[in-house]
């Protein structure tokens, strides 16, 4: 599948596309400016972090009995499985909060939440390093290639 137009798109660090994903999870507004999701991205987590800040509970797992074989010496102690302790954790209770006061922000300042397929390798190799500052339209023939410098450009494919 050769690209019959490129829409590079530099998005920075408010994307989420891991080494082995699938797909790229943003937000976006066609037409946006790259530069002010940035910015919106940033003041709408900040502002969530003020209504839900980071608390941190510990926790602990509950032990866990391994068994083990068992045994009898001199008929008077019997050995076996053993319980092992489940371990002490922390958990912020109020991530899915912000993360939730994060969505509604961007909602409101007219993004929506997009899932876009990384592009086929064929695709990927024969495109240039460019960016774009403003978010192009999406189509079922789009899809998301990082540069070499860590940023992702959007590509229109041929269907």
């Amino acid at each position: 599948m050769a690209p019959s137009k490129f829409a590079p798109l530099g998005l920075g660090l408010v994307l989420a596309l891991g080494a082995c994903s699938t797909s790229l999870d943003t937000y976006y507004r066609t037409g946006g400016k790259v530069a002010q999701l940035e910015t919106d991205m940033l003041g709408c987590e900040v502002a969530a972090l003020k209504d839900a800040p980071v608390a941190n509970e510990v926790r602990q797992r509950p032990p866990v009995y391994v068994p083990a074989p068992y045994y009898c010496t001199s008929g008077r102690y019997c050995y076996g499985g053993y319980w092992a302790d489940g371990g002490i954790y922390t958990v912020d209770v109020n991530k899915d909060l912000r993360i939730r006061i994060t969505d509604q922000c961007m909602s409101e300042k007219g993004y929506k939440q997009v899932s876009i397929p990384r592009c086929s390798q064929s695709v990927s190799s024969q495109l240039p390093d460019r960016q774009t500052t403003v978010m192009p339209p999406l189509t079922p023939n789009s899809c998301v290639s990082r540069n070499a410098d860590g940023t992702y450009q959007l590509v229109e494919t041929q269907g």
